[in-house]
């Protein structure tokens, strides 16, 4: 019998699957394998057999590795006179047994973090002692301090990084101004979200033309300036290794976990109205038909001239003679100028084909005391695409310059589908009657023209989400293979170095190209477990697409170190969506017991072999009915999951569910620890089965598979 070693990953129905270290497939685990077992344990497996689809199924033989400070979180109860901790987190399947001694100054029913001191055993439960005491369950942000210490979030700068911080000035002085392009005279403003605080960059446009006579081309200046972060975080500082530490900053209803200090992300380096600031600016001449002619970057101070919102930009342009128009009189001509390159970037990026199509993302509305008062769609306005076009141009430039400069850096990496997603895609597509086939190796161009030839369907936003999930999550690295969505031959991140780690890379990497010498990464920490889980990840997309794109650079001592950088900055990029979602889901979870056993219609948004997820019209909520629910009104039959046709069948009756049916669903149940919403179908005419059809050999009946942890609705990828 194989052996093999890898990590456990639990599931909270009491499975669990062993990701091999060797990269090849997971290996299941049953419940009885899981009791001396914890999730994350490093183990040594024995695969025993192969269950009726072809996948490897073992017997732990050993633990080969634990952490060694195993912290959980969980509510402290008192049952019997036994102190427990019931894991907040369902994938540690067991209760932690407290010591008298242990518990602290914690009372039964608050979260506390409890640390291992005795794993379990076949025969005995974990025993743990209490660590730290987060407070009630209903106390407001109490969601985000179980999820920062649930998923590893740093939230704590250390006390050498904080002594730095503020030992920093608090606004530029003249010596930080040398040897800068003086920008103070010219009006860049920043355009950012209401609720902003820290703004990275800001933007100036203006008609502009390059060259003489008849060679004279006409087109834009644009100019992006971004915080020059690198100027006050040195290479290898206390805030450097915190900043690199956490990557990326984390953005919560209601609260952010910076990647720097407040004293640098919104004081120093934000850029702030009516003040100078130091910058990294990006200065291109733009032709009429969007093609990017020619660029520059250099460090300059700036003077921004105004703080702009989404909402008040959309209304300018909209309407130039209105009341917000008329109250930044001084500025309409250089916004009317910025949505004139806006539309010459939007003309090329439909030439290359880039992909540009929508779903829907929502925004959690709450009170001061944290109660949610409602849950809208974010709405995009025409002020979100120009800034938008104007980052991404800035990005292009940067790739090309490090490229051209022939400097190692992080590039902005997004392949295209696998081929067994693009199989999936294709499936998919033949059975919803989009006369559309992919080629082998497919563009982005014909991504695209799905997207045009069916928006006008009445379900495209079910036919862009399917599109969307067929694409690879984009990620950091040295090696550049393009960006598939978005049409680039080369793309990185340059735009944000206030709020990502990555960004801050690239503006040191320009720095060095500039000078005429060379950016060596400092001595970081080793990444961890989130960056091994991806490298095997990336290793098997790798082992699916085949040959790629670009002949990776030959493996030293400071590409390997770019290599771990990228990985380290993508795994915590995806750290910080999972504790971002986890939060959301409680948040919407707390929302929806207000409407149990309430009626809503819907929208079916996901299939999965265990039963279908309905997307609410009016909340903009997903919840899970059951394939044991969807008979409807005490009708039961056997329901069977396409996967070419993302739908459940019933044997008996053909009752079809499928991405877009719509339905009316009453909610059931609402597990918040679970972080889990269930419905049942409301007996109406549009849930009735359809008529009867002659019944089946018990043969070809397929019993439904027991239910999986909810998966949440796919949000637009990163750029």
């Amino acid at each position: 019998m194989e052996e093999i070693t890898g990590i456990v990953y639990s599931h909270q129905d009491g499975h669990g699957f062993v990701a091999r270290e060797d990269g090849g497939a997971d290996v299941y685990l049953p419940p009885n394998e899981m009791r001396a077992a914890l999730h994350k344990d490093r183990v040594k497996v024995c695969i025993t057999r192969a269950d009726r689809r072809g996948r490897p199924e073992g017997r732990i033989l050993d633990i080969v590795e634990r952490s060694p400070h195993q912290v959980i979180i969980g509510r402290l109860l008192l049952e019997s006179g036994v102190w427990l901790v019931a894991p907040e987190d369902k994938r540690y399947g067991q209760d932690i047994l407290i010591p008298q001694g242990a518990t602290a100054i914690a009372k039964p029913g608050q979260v506390v973090v409890v640390e291992l001191t005795e794993p379990p055993a076949l025969f005995a439960q974990p025993v743990g002692r209490i660590k730290e005491v987060l407070g009630e369950v209903d106390d407001p942000g109490m969601e985000i301090e179980i999820a920062v210490r649930k998923y590893g979030v740093p939230h704590e700068f250390s006390e050498k990084c904080l002594a730095m911080a503020k030992n920093l000035p608090d606004a530029v002085r003249p010596e930080d101004t040398l040897h800068r392009v003086d920008l103070t005279d010219i009006p860049l403003v920043t355009i950012d979200g209401e609720d902003a605080r820290d703004f990275d960059d800001a933007v100036y446009c203006e008609p502009a033309i390059k060259g003489r006579g008849k060679a004279a081309v006409q087109g834009w200046r644009l100019l992006v300036a971004i915080a020059d972060v690198s100027y006050y975080v040195e290479n290898g500082s206390a805030i450097d290794v915190d900043a690199y530490d956490r990557a990326t900053s984390v953005y919560f209803p209601r609260r952010v976990i910076p990647m720097l200090p407040e004293k640098l992300s919104n004081g120093l380096c934000s850029l702030n109205p009516k003040v100078e600031r130091a910058c990294m600016v990006c200065d291109m001449f733009i032709t009429a038909d969007g093609e990017v002619k020619a660029y520059q970057f250099y460090p300059a101070v700036m003077w921004s001239h105004a703080r702009f919102t989404y909402t008040e930009v959309a209304a300018i342009l909209t309407n130039t003679n209105g009341a917000e128009a008329e109250r930044y009189k001084d500025r309409v001509t250089d916004l009317l100028n910025l949505h004139g390159v806006y539309q010459a970037l939007s003309q090329s990026r439909q030439k290359r084909g880039a992909v540009d199509f929508e779903t829907t993302e929502t925004q959690i509305i709450a009170n001061d005391s944290g109660k949610i008062e409602k849950i809208v769609p974010r709405v995009r306005n025409v002020a979100h695409r120009v800034i938008e076009e104007a980052m991404l141009a800035a990005n292009v430039c940067s790739a090309d310059f490090i490229a051209r400069g022939k400097h190692l850096g992080l590039y902005r990496v997004h392949e295209g589908p696998t081929p067994e997603k693009r199989e999936i895609l294709q499936n998919y597509l033949k059975a919803s009657g989009v006369p559309i086939t992919l080629s082998e190796d497919p563009s982005t161009a014909e991504f695209q023209a799905i997207a045009e030839a069916t928006k006008e369907r009445p379900d495209a936003q079910q036919i862009h989400s399917m599109l969307l999930r067929s694409m690879q999550q984009a990620i950091y690295t040295p090696n550049n293979n393009g960006h598939f969505g978005l049409a680039y031959e080369a793309y990185t991140h340059f735009t944000s170095p206030i709020r990502r780690y990555p960004d801050l890379l690239v503006h040191r990497v320009i720095k060095a190209i500039l000078g005429g010498s060379k950016y060596h990464l400092p001595n970081l920490p080793t990444p961890g477990e989130a960056h091994a889980k991806l490298a095997r990840r990336l290793e098997k997309n790798a082992a699916q697409s085949g040959v790629k794109k670009t002949t990776p650079r030959k493996a030293n001592a400071e590409n390997t170190a770019w290599q771990a950088a990228g990985l380290h900055c993508s795994a915590n990029e995806r750290r910080a969506d999972e504790a971002s979602r986890d939060v959301e889901a409680w948040l919407k979870c707390k929302y929806m017991k207000e409407h149990l056993g309430e009626e809503f219609s819907g929208v079916v948004s996901t299939v999965t072999n265990f039963g279908v997820f309905v997307t609410l019209d009016a909340l903009y909520v997903e919840g899970l009915v059951h394939i044991t629910e969807l008979g409807g009104g005490g009708y039961s039959e056997y329901f069977r999951f396409d996967e070419a046709r993302q739908e459940l069948r019933g044997e008996d009756s053909g009752t079809r569910y499928a991405i877009g049916s719509r339905v009316q669903v009453q909610v059931s149940r609402v597990d918040l620890e679970g972080r889990r919403i269930d419905f049942v179908l409301v007996p109406n005419q549009s849930n009735k089965p359809a008529a009867q059809k002659s019944p089946k050999s018990p043969k070809s009946r397929q019993t439904s598979p027991p239910p999986a942890a909810p998966k949440p609705a796919r949000k637009r990828s990163r750029r």
